[in-house]
């Protein structure tokens, strides 16, 4: 199948690193602590995507910068212990980098962090330009970052697609005029993601290549 797309933007968590039980853990962990015995693993899936700071004002906007303080803090201790890699993404993304494609992550983790799960997954070699929450002035779902990384990537809208596991990648990618890919091993499930109507819907990161012509 060949197509005009020479760009592709990731998601960094749930969508190239396995960050699940991390995240969960770490929502876990600081919820438990400023609401004891009130959070269940199933409560805190739907705060898997949106920024800490949408989150934790959703909860509670009078304690926000204390408890994104305790969630990053518990976050970066246990990250290198929970962070594993999803089946197919390192052997899809060389196979991309290696065609000549234009890479780029879009995401609404700090830039610090994002390096950190980069490194550990050995995909930052890939990846010529990150932009990350402490780059834009509005986060996903808006089409701020998609077109930062575009214009960094020199590259255009019809020409990109965008791939994440969470309706916000999806939304930010037909926001900003790119096509889109779903990724159905997302925690929230295929079904949910389907929801938002992405162009494409990946069982694997390599079902990427064909729709990519590689």
């Amino acid at each position: 199948m060949k197509t005009n797309l020479k760009t592709a933007l990731f998601d960094l968590d749930g969508t190239l690193i396995n960050t699940n039980e991390l995240i969960i853990n770490s929502f876990l962990h600081t919820l438990g602590k400023f609401y004891p015995n009130q959070y269940q693993r199933e409560d805190v899936l739907p705060f898997m995507g949106p920024s800490l700071q949408e989150t934790f004002s959703s909860i509670d906007p009078s304690r926000v910068d204390e408890m994104i303080r305790e969630y990053r803090t518990y976050n970066l201790a246990q990250h290198d212990l929970l962070v594993t890699e999803f089946e197919g993404v390192f052997e899809t993304i060389k196979t991309l980098y290696e065609s000549g494609f234009k890479l780029g992550i879009v995401t609404t983790k700090l830039h610090d962090v994002v390096e950190k799960g980069l490194k550990l997954s050995r995909l930052d070699r890939f990846f010529e330009v990150v932009v990350a929450l402490d780059h834009v002035t509005k986060a996903k779902p808006d089409p701020e970052p998609v077109l930062k990384a575009l214009d960094l990537l020199d590259s255009h809208p019809a020409e990109a697609i965008m791939v994440g596991d969470n309706y916000h990648d999806i939304l930010a990618g037909k926001n900003a005029g790119t096509k889109t890919a779903g990724v159905a091993w997302s925690a929230k499930g295929r079904a949910y993601l389907a929801q938002f109507e992405p162009d494409y819907m990946l069982d694997n990161m390599a079902d990427l290549l064909p729709i990519l012509g590689v």
